[in-house]
C-alpha cells in the first residue's frame, strides 16, 4: 500500500511538470495606435525564470528574435530591418516589449509576441493601428471656386464647409478627391463653387481625423477692393472669426512678384517683426482681441498699391484675409490749384526771360555785327546810303548819307598805316580826304563830288531802279 501511494505520488509531479513546461498562456488582444512616423512601443512582459526565447511576428512575418541571451537577426524580414529592438537590459526582469521604430502606414496589424521559458510558454497579441496627423489645411480662392486641401494624412479623413453668413447645407455641395501617394499617406483636396459675391461671404473648412480625435480648421474672405490717396492713412481690416489664444499673425504684400513679409507677431513672446518700420503698424491692445488690422501712415502710390494678405495662426486652425489695395494720386484743392498756376505762371516767365538772354540776345549781336561788317552799299527805306571809300594808304571809311543831311552814326574808320579810329562826326569829317565833299540836301540824288589827284578815286554803281549801289 505504501509503495503504491508513492508511486502515485510520482506520476502526478512528473505530469504537473510535463503539463507546465508546453502550456501556454493566452491573453485577450491589445490595441495600440502609433503616430507616423514617430517611434512606437508594442507591449510585452513574461514571468522570467532563467533563460528565455523571445520572437516577434506580424502574421508570420519574423520581425524580431532574441535567444542565447540576443538579439538574432537572420531570419528578420527586410521590411523590418533596422527598425527593431528590445529592451535588453530589462528582459531579465519580465520585459520583452518591442521598440518599432520611424512607424509606416505598411506597419499596420495584428503582431505575436512569443516567450518561452522553463515554466512554459506564452503569447500575446496586439492589434497595430497607425495615422497621420492633420499638420495643416490650405484654402485656395478664384472668381468662381474656392479649394480645401491637406496633404499626408492617414486615414482617410472627413471634410466639412460652411460659411459665414450661414448658408443652407444645400447649396454647400462640393467635391471631394483622395489620392495615395508612394508611402500610402493620402492628400485630400476639396472643391466648393463660390456663393453670390466672393468680397460678401467667410469660407470655412473642416478637416476632420478618421477617429474623430482631431479637427483641422482654415477659413479665407476675399475682401472688396480698398482704394486711398497717397499720403493719407489707410487701415486693412482683419480680425479673427472667432476667439485665439497664442496665435501668430502675419501680413505679406504682394506686388507682381512672390508675396513679402512686412509685418509678424508672436502672443507668446510678443515679438515684432516690422519691414516698413514707420510706413505700418499694428494696434497692440486690439491683437489681444484678436483683431490684427494693418495701418499704412502715408502710403505711397508707387510702393504701396498692390495685394495685403493677412494670415492668424492658432491651435489647429487658420484665418486668412486677402484685401486688394489701389493708391491714387492726390486730389488738388482750389486753393492748391491757383497756387500751382501761380507758380507755373512764375516759372514760365523766368523760362522767357532765360530764354531771351541765353538765345535771342546773342542772335540780336550776331545781327548787329553782320550788318556792322557789310561790305556792300545800299539805300534803306529811309533813303541811308551806306558808302565805302578807299584811299591809296589802304585807309577804309564807311559812311551814312542821308538824303536830308549826313549822319556818321554808323562810322567806323580803320586806319591800318596810322593806327587810329574816328570816335565822333567830327572825326568823320577830318578823315576825308582833301577835296572830297559829302552831297548835300539840295543835291539828294547827285553823286559825291571828289578830286581826282591820285588820293581820292571814286565810281559809281547803280541798281535797276536808279539806287546808288556802290562807290568805290
Amino acid at each position: 500500500m505504501a509503495e503504491t501511494h508513492i508511486l502515485l505520488i510520482l506520476v502526478l509531479m512528473f505530469l504537473e511538470k510535463l503539463l507546465l513546461t508546453n502550456s501556454k498562456v493566452l491573453l485577450p488582444d491589445a490595441n495600440v495606435t502609433c503616430i507616423i512616423p514617430d517611434d512606437c512601443i508594442l507591449p510585452c512582459s513574461f514571468r522570467p525564470t532563467g533563460t528565455v526565447v523571445i520572437h516577434w511576428y506580424k502574421q508570420q512575418i519574423p520581425v524580431h528574435s532574441y535567444y542565447y541571451n540576443k538579439d538574432q537577426f537572420g531570419l528578420q524580414n527586410k521590411h523590418f530591418s533596422g527598425r527593431t529592438c528590445l529592451f535588453n537590459s530589462n528582459i531579465p526582469h519580465g520585459n520583452a516589449s518591442l521598440l518599432l521604430r520611424r512607424v509606416k502606414v505598411q506597419d499596420k496589424g495584428r503582431y505575436k509576441c512569443y516567450t518561452s521559458t522553463r515554466k512554459g510558454n506564452q503569447e500575446i497579441f496586439i492589434n497595430l493601428e497607425v495615422k497621420a496627423l492633420i499638420q495643416s489645411v490650405v484654402m485656395e480662392m478664384t472668381d468662381e471656386m474656392v479649394t480645401c486641401s491637406s496633404h499626408n494624412i492617414y486615414p482617410v479623413p472627413q471634410v466639412t464647409w460652411a460659411t459665414d453668413p450661414p448658408s443652407a447645407q444645400e447649396a454647400l455641395e462640393n467635391s471631394t478627391i483622395k489620392t495615395t501617394d508612394h508611402k500610402g499617406l493620402l492628400t485630400v483636396e476639396s472643391t466648393l463653387r463660390i456663393l453670390g459675391n466672393l468680397s460678401s461671404y467667410t469660407y470655412f473648412c473642416s478637416v476632420i481625423a478618421a477617429d474623430k480625435t482631431q479637427v483641422w480648421t482654415a477659413s479665407r474672405k476675399n475682401q472688396e477692393g480698398m482704394t486711398q490717396e497717397e499720403g493719407h492713412a489707410l487701415s486693412i481690416p482683419c480680425i479673427a472669426p472667432h476667439s485665439l489664444q497664442n496665435f501668430s499673425l502675419i501680413w505679406t504684400f504682394t506686388l507682381s512678384s512672390e508675396p513679402t513679409v512686412i509685418l509678424r507677431y508672436e502672443t507668446k513672446t510678443r515679438h515684432t517683426f516690422n519691414l516698413w518700420e514707420g510706413l505700418a503698424e499694428l494696434d497692440q491692445d486690439l491683437l489681444l482681441l484678436g483683431n490684427g488690422s494693418l495701418l499704412l501712415h502715408k502710403p505711397d502710390i508707387e510702393e504701396q498699391s498692390g495685394t495685403y494678405t493677412c494670415t492668424l495662426s492658432g491651435l489647429q486652425s487658420r484665418h486668412i484675409v486677402q484685401t486688394k489695395v489701389n493708391i491714387t494720386v492726390a486730389s488738388i484743392s482750389v486753393g492748391e490749384q491757383s497756387v500751382q498756376r501761380s507758380w507755373w505762371s512764375t516759372a514760365a516767365s523766368a523760362a522767357f526771360f532765360l530764354f531771351t538772354i541765353t538765345v535771342a540776345l546773342p542772335h540780336c549781336v550776331r545781327l548787329r555785327a553782320m550788318e556792322t561788317r557789310s561790305a556792300s552799299q545800299r539805300l534803306n527805306g529811309a533813303g541811308f546810303v551806306e558808302v565805302r571809300l578807299h584811299k591809296h594808304l589802304n585807309t577804309t571809311a564807311s559812311y551814312i548819307i542821308g538824303q536830308r543831311g549826313v549822319e556818321c552814326n554808323r562810322l567806323q574808320l580803320q586806319f591800318e598805316v596810322a593806327g587810329r579810329s574816328p570816335n565822333t562826326v567830327d572825326d568823320c569829317t577830318e578823315a576825308l580826304p582833301p577835296g572830297a565833299k559829302i552831297e548835300q540836301e539840295g543835291n539828294p540824288g547827285g553823286p559825291p563830288v571828289g578830286r581826282n589827284d591820285g588820293l581820292l578815286s571814286s565810281s559809281l554803281e547803280r541798281d535797276g531802279f536808279g539806287n546808288i549801289e556802290h562807290i568805290s
